[in-house]
């Protein structure tokens, strides 16, 4: 994955970004590698569901909050309906505090092996509050592998978009970090994530069939209805 969103996106676009992501600083000081691309991921899967919601679902597309990046080892750690957010954990709060989340540590492990775990953590939580908004029969009852296919889909739809930009390896770079960190960190933990295949498989399925791709086989897109916030 590149930064390239960041040049792409007009100025417009960027305001509006940062009046609905709760304050999500894109015009702070420059941010190190890791920290432009979780902006990226931000910017890009927030622009997709902003041009295309309209295409699957009928109300109308709202983001969640981005809380972004925090430490969960910190005594200050944000709380979700009042519980502190797990260390080493990444989080969609769907109470009415409706925001996206992600622990730094948790970040810095699957960087190591490229930057494109960071992206899947981001539209990894971002598609729980995509399926937040849905009506429960274009859910799956398997929630976490759904919200990595929605991932898939996000970042693909981007990436046609011209706002991601998928590199060679890009995959197996994921593939890598949730086999070598499985069990290691509450988010990648098989027993409530789904195996690293699993998840990979999901994720390729999103990038394939689109968002359609990861509703339950017997509804349709067609009318879908997407609850309104």
């Amino acid at each position: 994955m590149t930064h390239q969103l960041r040049i792409r996106l007009c100025a417009v676009l960027a305001t509006a970004v940062l009046a609905v992501s709760g304050g999500h600083a894109y015009g702070a000081p420059a941010r190190d590698d890791m920290g432009q691309d979780i902006d990226t991921a931000v910017e890009g899967v927030d622009a997709y569901w902003d041009a295309h919601w309209s295409e699957f679902f009928t109300e109308t597309y709202v983001p969640p909050t981005v809380l972004g990046e925090y430490d969960g080892a910190s005594a200050n750690v944000p709380t979700c309906d009042g519980e502190p957010l797990a260390d080493d954990n990444a989080q969609y709060c769907s109470t009415d505090e409706d925001y996206v989340a992600w622990d730094t540590d948790l970040m810095r492990f699957g960087y190591r092996y490229g930057d494109a775990f960071v992206y899947l953590v981001v539209a990894h939580e971002w598609g729980h509050a995509i399926q937040n908004r849905l009506e429960a029969e274009l859910q799956t009852l398997d929630g976490e592998l759904q919200a990595d296919c929605l991932a898939g889909a996000e970042l693909q739809g981007a990436a046609e978009d011209g706002t991601v930009v998928f590199e060679s390896g890009d995959v197996d770079e994921v593939h890598t970090a949730l086999v070598r960190d499985a069990d290691r960190t509450p988010w990648t933990k098989e027993g409530d994530h789904g195996s690293a295949s699993e998840r990979v498989d999901a994720f390729t399925l999103g990038q394939e069939l689109g968002v359609e791709g990861c509703l339950p086989e017997e509804t349709s897109t067609e009318g879908a209805a997407a609850l309104e916030r």
